[in-house]
Formats: C-alpha cells, sequence, structure tokens
C-alpha cells in the first residue's frame, strides 16, 4: 500500500482528461468488511506476459493514461518482472515503472518498484477465467483494482464474470472506469 501512496504522491500532478475521476489516496473501492479471496488455483507461468488493462478504479498514479499494459516475466530467481505503460491519449508512451513480484500464496503477489521506496504492495489475483484470457486483481485494503485481458478489448461475457468478481469481494461496481478503446 505504501508504493501505492507514493506513486500517488509522485504522479499526482499528471494532467487528467476532462471529467476523469482521479481518485483519492485513501479512497477505497470495496466494503472492506467483505472477505477478499485470491486465486486458490494459481499458476503463475500462465500469468506471465502482456495484459491490457480494460477497466480500472480511479488512482492518481493513473490520472490521464490510456492504454495501459502490464508486462509479467519470468526471473531466474523466481521472481516475476513487472513493466507497467502508461501512455497519452495519442499513443505515445507516457511514462514506464518497472519493478519485481513475489508470490508470498496462492494468487497472492508482493510488487516492489525500485523507485517508490516504500516497500512492496499486495497485489491479488482475485480471478482469472479458465485459459488466462482475463484477470481480476486487486488489493485486501480496497484501494485499488483492475480488469486486465489479453487483448485490449475484452468480449461483454468476460467483462461481466469480471465485474461479478469484483462485486463477489465487495467492490463498488459504480466506481470502476472501463476502458474499451
Amino acid at each position: 500500500m505504501r508504493k501505492f501512496l507514493m506513486m500517488a504522491v509522485l504522479l499526482a500532478g499528471c494532467s487528467v482528461q476532462p471529467g476523469e475521476p482521479r481518485g483519492g489516496l485513501f479512497e477505497v473501492y470495496r466494503d472492506t468488511n467483505v472477505p477478499i479471496s485470491s486465486k486458490a488455483v494459481f499458476e503463475p507461468a500462465r500469468f506471465l506476459g502482456t495484459w491490457y488493462e480494460v477497466a480500472r478504479y480511479p488512482v492518481p498514479f493513473e490520472a490521464g493514461c490510456v492504454g495501459v499494459t502490464a508486462e509479467y516475466g519470468a526471473m531466474a530467481d523466481g521472481r516475476i518482472s513487472v513493466r507497467n505503460t502508461c501512455r497519452n491519449p495519442d499513443g505515445s508512451v507516457r511514462s514506464v515503472i518497472e519493478g519485481t513480484a513475489e508470490v508470498v500464496g496462492p494468487g497472492r503477489l508482493k510488487v516492489s518498484f525500485p523507485s517508490v521506496p516504500f516497500g512492496a504492495a499486495d497485489f491479488w489475483v482475485l480471478w482469472t477465467d479458465e485459459t488466462y484470457r482475463t484477470a481480476v486483481v486487486g488489493a485486501p485494503d480496497g484501494r485499488s483494482g483492475w480488469i486486465l485481458n489479453r487483448d485490449p478489448v475484452i468480449p461483454p461475457d468476460r467483462l461481466n464474470a469480471a465485474r461479478g468478481m469484483l462485486a463477489f469481494n465487495g467492490y463498488d461496481l459504480g466506481r470502476l472506469l472501463v476502458l474499451q478503446p
């Protein structure tokens, strides 16, 4: 969580699209009284590769970002490399942040970025479809959540299933930003 707070402070000055919610530093998007569960049978090797952000909850460090991608790769020491790319509306790269993730439990990752000095953040894979084409990711504190897809456009049935998983874990679907191109 501290990583997200520091990143939010660092990027709070990013430009925002007109009418785009930017989210607050301590904004919570889920009812934390609802138990949250990560994917019990999680296969990290199948999670590797490129994911497109197709929906998210507003967080200051992504304000103004479009076409966001997350790339995960295997590292020799067993950790996972992380590369998140934020784009401008014209498609040009606005920013890139690189870090690592460590699997700390089924579907539970601790993500660290060297440029963010406050340690690792919880990144829980709440659900993937059977073939790892769509994933729902969140944090127990409810301050972030994403729907990721292997393609920039997600089919309606998988978007509905992903939204259902967010709701099951206590997330407020009324605050979710769907980012279809």
